[in-house]
């Protein structure tokens, strides 16, 4: 699958009359682990994957996640980690840190994976950094809905505050919700262990897979190549053995008719012999 093109916006925060300080050293780690637990990290790791496989065709967009992004310029102290975050109009080249004045904007769409020690953050401190630097969508999701109910919460930038987005419940008491942004489906699955982010193209009406689920795909279409191949190797050999049992059968055949001539020429000898004794 892949992603048709979408307009990227341009909003970032201004910086009139400021000058950047090229000597300054923006840090690409603050020295805190990725994620606090399993749930928060499985969220980030199977969604940033899926992203940048979606927009893997697109030169112009960059999908990351839990990199330090400096939005304010010239001071290296002032900076925020996104779980997760896209970025269009921008180059697709890797980076180490975000610094939103040099990139020329900030993210269309963060999305925040919460955990114990981050969610009140995310719902306050971070919701109010992300309108500041004119993030159009920003996502949040809970994956053990220990934290807030819903377990997904989706809001749009509308002029300097963000407004909620509608969610929809199937019957299977998975919520979701539309990204403008993105335009796909984000969607929170009720799970074994908690809840799963998923992501839904409703153009092909198909489920974005996680690399998880790339990979066991990968190995079922090699495993079917292989059996695939194993089968022809078989028929081949089957065939083989076919025509090697009709050359035997040929042969035999032939060496049949030839002592079937030798025994029919020797006979016409004797019986010749024979008219011969007889006329004496």
């Amino acid at each position: 699958m892949t992603a048709e093109r979408i307009p990227a916006t341009t909003k970032h925060p201004p910086y009139e009359g400021e000058v950047d300080d090229l000597s300054i050293i923006y840090p690409s780690t603050d020295g805190e682990p990725m994620a606090e637990d399993d749930a928060q990290l499985t969220a980030m790791l199977d969604t940033i994957p899926t992203l940048r496989e979606w927009f893997d065709n697109r030169e112009d967009v960059y999908a990351g996640g839990d990199m330090l992004m400096y939005y304010r310029m010239n001071d290296n102290q002032t900076r925020v980690a996104p779980d997760v975050f896209v970025v269009f109009g921008v180059g697709k080249h890797s980076r180490r840190s975000w610094i939103v004045w040099r990139e020329g904007k900030a993210p269309d769409l963060v999305m925040e994976m919460a955990s114990g020690s981050t969610w009140r953050r995310d719902m306050r401190e971070k919701r109010g950094i992300y309108a500041s630097m004119g993030v159009t969508e920003y996502w949040r999701f809970d994956p053990t809905g220990n934290y807030f109910t819903p377990p997904l919460i989706g809001e749009r930038l509308e002029g300097a505050e963000y407004q909620p987005m509608p969610l929809a419940t199937d019957g299977e008491g998975a919520l979701w919700g539309r990204s403008a942004v993105l335009r796909l489906d984000i969607c929170a699955r009720p799970g074994p262990e908690g809840n799963l982010l998923r992501l839904y193209d409703p153009d092909s009406g198909q489920w974005l897979r996680t690399h998880h689920e790339e990979a066991a795909a990968r190995q079922a279409t090699e495993a079917a190549l292989r059996d695939e191949a194993a089968a022809r190797q078989a028929t081949e050999a089957a065939l083989r053995d076919e025509a090697a049992a009709r050359q035997a059968t040929e042969t035999a055949l032939r060496d049949e008719a030839a002592a079937r001539r030798s025994a029919e020429d020797e006979l016409r000898l004797l019986r010749e012999r024979l008219r011969e004794l007889q006329s004496e």
